[in-house]
């Protein structure tokens, strides 16, 4: 049986076919979902709904989420052709490169305030805005990481960004609980995405977790989706608040 029939499901963040995002999105229609994309701006327009055409989209449209009008337009172009929106997955981050490669206490004020924006802030947006379609309760999950919690070199204003961010999910998840509305975070292991090459000696950071984790290999976007696909079902009812870690165990290792 497919875990997500009858469910509609908005993935925002698809980027290429390297992203978590795409993998997730690939999963929810492989568990019967029908798909809704968003992409930033006229710059991926074109890249996203291919993959969207792919992917068998049922909607693509554009949402910059870092401008309020876009968020709002986004809930006013579903509502009226999708009143009904069972799973919102948020997968979207973004740093000054020289923000992530300069020392923590460099970090420029512009910054430190577009990281918070982009990668923390723009999950509540998101989550205002989509609420009102989902009167029948429905999930909202976003990708997170390690460096949340602990100090992960060259990852910087990023890390202190995703603490924001996780500590959203569950103000969001208190708020919202008594819709039937469920929040949660994955924090994903270490993967290969287009975003990661970003940060600098992101390849020696995939062997120490390979060599370090409890299961000796680094996680893949197949799990990740397939965690997301758990949440965004049924199956993840009793679940909501939590940050749920994909990373091969790699977490719960210390020296």
């Amino acid at each position: 049986m497919s875990l997500l029939a009858g469910k509609t499901a908005l993935v925002l963040g698809v980027a290429n076919r390297w992203s978590i995002a795409y993998a997730i999105a690939q999963a929810f229609r492989r568990e019967g979902a029908t798909l809704l994309l968003s992409y930033q701006g006229e710059r991926l327009k074109r890249s996203v709904e291919e993959l969207g055409a792919e992917l068998g989209a049922a909607k693509v449209f554009q949402c910059d989420v870092s401008k309020d009008e876009e968020l709002a337009a986004m809930a006013a172009t579903l509502g009226p052709e999708f009143p009904k929106l069972d799973i919102v997955v948020h997968s979207i981050a973004f740093a000054n490169a020289e923000d992530l490669s300069r020392p923590f206490s460099e970090t420029s004020r512009e910054g430190f305030k577009l990281a918070h924006e982009v990668s923390a802030w723009s999950l509540v947006g998101v989550a205002k805005a989509v609420a009102p379609l989902m009167a029948e309760g429905g999930a909202i999950m976003t990708l997170s990481y390690l460096g949340a919690v602990r100090v992960l070199e060259n990852y910087n204003v990023m890390g202190v960004a995703k603490a924001a961010l996780e500590s959203s999910v569950r103000y969001l998840a208190a708020e919202f609980g008594a819709r039937n509305i469920r929040v949660n975070a994955i924090s994903a292991g270490a993967i290969k995405t287009a975003a990661a090459r970003g940060i600098k000696d992101f390849s020696k950071m995939l062997e120490v977790v390979a060599s370090r984790s409890p299961m000796k290999r680094n996680c893949t976007p197949a799990e990740v989706a397939d965690t997301a696909v758990f949440l965004g079902s049924d199956l993840g009812r009793g679940v909501t608040g939590n940050t749920i870690y994909v990373d091969a165990g790699y977490q719960i290792m210390a020296l």
